[in-house]
């Protein structure tokens, strides 16, 4: 990997930097990174020029401020790490949000930076926020095993693909004793956009395309995890309405709605034909009211995996509702032929 720049360096802290030295920044890089005071001032401007700093006051003796662009990055030790210690100590104070946009990025940050605590076996994270002029990223990534090589041995998966899927449901974790197992699944809903990286797997929620998919393919780092979260600057969602959208509120106030991406129960070019299949998507349906299968991306279904899953499954489980979407001709005939009355 190359190194990076001097300019690329200076970018990943530039707003920490402005706000600590506003009145001598040019003179506090000059010393930080052994060059001229002349250098430095150069680079000043350019930070200047792509928006990462604004200056006020004259020319002689100008006064810096965060620009509409703001970064911080910091690598912590995970040994007693507070998650929300350091995001109000280094990291809020030194971005420009909206409330409700705020409090997704605080809900974000604790939940992934508290899941490296507790569950990565790693020794340290690092993490980097960006803010431009449209949208909000965060970057979590531990130096761990990797949250799907753990989810896999936690439940004996066969494929590390599976683990994708179980966590894509929600309501599981490998630490029942200290976590409920809803950090990822309501965290990648409040985002715009939501990814984890880890074990070679990445598996991304886009709000847009309103369902998760799964990419077979290295990410940017070889160990650990890694997760991305951006959001609009304009966006209006609150964390609130998210909680809610999974709740049969006023009745039930529980975790108690989920949305399955049926295209994640297919592993490489698999069909979903079988019962075995079938009884591997339902696991842990009985934690939940009310089961959203989303056909998305599926084009069709065998007999044996329908029958599973929309009639043995709801005879075995009549209080649990569970309610297909976006099925193609074939798939809904599979549905209906697995639902209609049968006459003896």
């Amino acid at each position: 990997m190359a190194k990076p720049s001097r300019i690329d360096r200076l970018k990943r802290n530039v707003t920490r930097d402005v706000v600590e030295h506003p009145r001598d920044l040019t003179k506090f890089y000059s010393t930080r990174e052994v060059i001229s005071r002349a250098a430095a001032a150069r680079y000043v401007l350019q930070l200047e020029r792509e928006g990462w700093v604004a200056r006020s006051g004259p020319s002689t003796h100008p006064v810096f401020s965060p620009g509409y662009k703001r970064r911080i990055s910091k690598v912590y030790s995970l040994a007693g790490l507070e998650e929300d210690v350091i995001w109000h100590q280094d990291f809020r104070p030194y971005l420009n949000l909206n409330s409700n946009v705020a409090n997704i990025a605080a809900h974000g940050f604790t939940e992934m930076v508290n899941n490296a605590i507790d569950h990565s076996d790693g020794t340290s994270v690092f993490i980097g926020v960006t803010q431009d002029e449209k949208s909000l990223t965060l970057a979590v990534s531990d130096n761990g095993v990797g949250i799907f090589e753990k989810i896999s041995k936690a439940l004996n998966l066969a494929d590390k693909r599976q683990a994708l899927f179980e966590l894509s449901k929600g309501k599981f974790t490998t630490d029942p004793s200290r976590h409920s197992g809803e950090g990822v699944f309501f965290t990648s809903r409040m985002f715009d956009f939501f990814e984890i990286d880890a074990n070679g797997l990445q598996l991304s929620h886009d709000e847009e395309a309103t369902h998760d998919w799964l990419i077979e393919e290295p990410g940017l780092f070889s160990d650990g995890t890694t997760v991305f979260m951006n959001i609009f600057l304009t966006s209006t969602r609150t964390t609130t309405e998210v909680f809610q959208q999974f709740m049969n509120a006023p009745e039930d106030y529980d975790f108690s709605k989920t949305v399955v991406p049926m295209k994640l129960a297919q592993l490489g070019d698999e069909q979903l034909i079988s019962r075995s299949q079938a009884k591997r998507l339902i696991a842990r349906f009985e934690r939940f009211k009310s089961v959203i299968l989303d056909f998305k991306g599926v084009n069709e279904i065998g007999q044996a995996f329908a029958d599973e899953l929309f009639r043995v499954y709801r005879l075995a489980h009549p209080a649990i509702e569970i309610a297909p979407v976006n099925m193609t001709p074939q798939v809904e005939q599979m549905w209906l032929r697995a639902v209609a009355p049968r006459t003896n």
